[in-house]
Parts: C-alpha cells; sequence; structure tokens
C-alpha cells in the first residue's frame, strides 16, 4: 500500500519558494485573521507562521474580536500595498457570516482562494491535486467520492472535477456511506473523527484525508484507525503529514504570485 505524504512532495517546492523569495525587491506579506484560539486553528496558524520564517515571508497573525473587528481589518489590509496576501483561517465563531467575509478580501489578494471572486483555485483543493499527481494516482475512468460539501475542501474540489469531466459523486451529511464500496478514490473533508470506517472501503481503494478536529486534545482525521492496518487498498494519506503540508505549500505558492 502507497503512503501519500504530502510532506515530502512540499519540502523540493518549499526549497524552490525560498529561492524565489530571496529574488524579490521586496518581501512578501501574509496576514491571518481569526476570532478563535481553538487548538485546530492555532495549530495550522502556527504551521504557517513557522513556514513563512522558513522561506523569508512575513506573516501578520491578527486575532479579531468579533466579525466587525474582521470585515474592518481585511477592508484595510485590501488596501495596504505592504501585505501581498489575507487569509481568513476557518471556521470563525458566526459561521454563517464566512461567505460574506471571505467575499470582502481582495480577489488578487486572496491566496487561500475562498471568495467567489478570488483569482486562484482553493489551497486545499489544489494541494489534494498536486498529491494524487505527485505519487501517480490517476483519475480518468475511476470513481471518485467526496464525502463533506464544505467550503474549504468538499465544494471547491467538486466543482474542479466537475469541470475536468471526472466520474465525480458528492455526499453530504446523513448520505448513505455504504455506497462508498463502489468508488475507486475516496477524499474525506468533514472533520468528523473516524467516519469513514473500514466496513465502507472495498479493495483497492485510495484514500484521502483532508479533515481535521480535535478531540479531547488529540486532532484526528476523517478515516478511522483500522484502515491503516489493510493492506488491500492501493494509497493513502498518512495519519500525519498528507494534505496539510501541501495546503501551507500552494497557500505560499498563490502568496508569491500575488507578490509578483
Amino acid at each position: 500500500m502507497k503512503s501519500l505524504n504530502g510532506k515530502d512532495l512540499a519540502s523540493f517546492i518549499k526549497e524552490r519558494q525560498a529561492h524565489q523569495v530571496a529574488s524579490l525587491k521586496s518581501k512578501p506579506k501574509l496576514l491571518i485573521i481569526r476570532d478563535s484560539n481553538n487548538p485546530v486553528i492555532t495549530k495550522y496558524v502556527n504551521l504557517k507562521i513557522k513556514y513563512g520564517e522558513d522561506i523569508g515571508v512575513e506573516v501578520e497573525d491578527y486575532l479579531a474580536k468579533d466579525t466587525a473587528d474582521i470585515a474592518t481589518k481585511i477592508t484595510f489590509a485590501n488596501k495596504d500595498s505592504t501585505i501581498s496576501g489575507i487569509i481568513l483561517q476557518l471556521p470563525i465563531l458566526e459561521k454563517e457570516k464566512t461567505d460574506e467575509l471571505c467575499n470582502l478580501i481582495a480577489p488578487t489578494k486572496d491566496v487561500d482562494g475562498l471568495g467567489v471572486n478570488a483569482k486562484y483555485d482553493s489551497a486545499t483543493a489544489t494541494a489534494i491535486l498536486w498529491l494524487l499527481a505527485g505519487y501517480d494516482i490517476k483519475l480518468e475512468n475511476k470513481k471518485i467520492a467526496i464525502v463533506g460539501r464544505g467550503k474549504l475542501v468538499g465544494a471547491p474540489l467538486y466543482r474542479i472535477f466537475q469541470a475536468s469531466n471526472y466520474d465525480v459523486s458528492l455526499f453530504h451529511r446523513g448520505d448513505d456511506l455504504t455506497n462508498l464500496k463502489s468508488f475507486d478514490i475516496i477524499i474525506s473533508a468533514t472533520g468528523v473523527p473516524g467516519l469513514i470506517s473500514s466496513e465502507f472501503i472495498s479493495p483497492g481503494a485510495t484514500l484521502i484525508d483532508a479533515g481535521t478536529a480535535s478531540e479531547d486534545g488529540v486532532i484526528k482525521g476523517d478515516l478511522a484507525p483500522e484502515l491503516y492496518a489493510r493492506k488491500d487498498l492501493t494509497a493513502i494519506t498518512p495519519v500525519k503529514g498528507g494534505v496539510g503540508p501541501l495546503t501551507i505549500t500552494c497557500l505560499f505558492d498563490h502568496l508569491l504570485q500575488a507578490a509578483r
């Protein structure tokens, strides 16, 4: 069984990015806006700050008081020429305001690709495409299932696959997951720990876990632990270091494009 380790792929791209930053006349700056100290959010923000330090990019972590403060910060950042890219770290506390606030980010600075007019595709969706391509997982003539239709992963990835005319199905909350047995590639991004159990998966399947949640202080994915003991799968993302590292790499790739 092949391990889809995004960390290995990310290291090659990261080296190239560091050279690109060094060649720029002014240092790019990434602004991360959040309104929560949730451990999952804090972990990913800190990873982005560290990544920025490693390649020479300044990263500002702004903890907003409320959604009005988020909107004000975005508005000023849109006009600030020293800021190359803006990320609204999701989820925010008022989830119903997510679309409104993401759409407020200037399209050329929306490096996460979440606004309706964003210049870039979703960073996480793009990272999954990079992961599949990097390990030569072919999508043609395969049945692809996406579990979860969130703004970060499921919805944008479904649009990308549809535009490429791949055979893709989107599973929503409450759908019968036993139907996953008929799919060759399953990508899950629900944030429900252990949702995808072994009984739903047929031999030969490729599994990509893009879901994260905090359970008793431990960050967990959508794939149930027993799946990692199976020897009859084609490929699976590791418990750590699958999609996440490549998502961060993709964010900074977008940032460097914006800076140029």
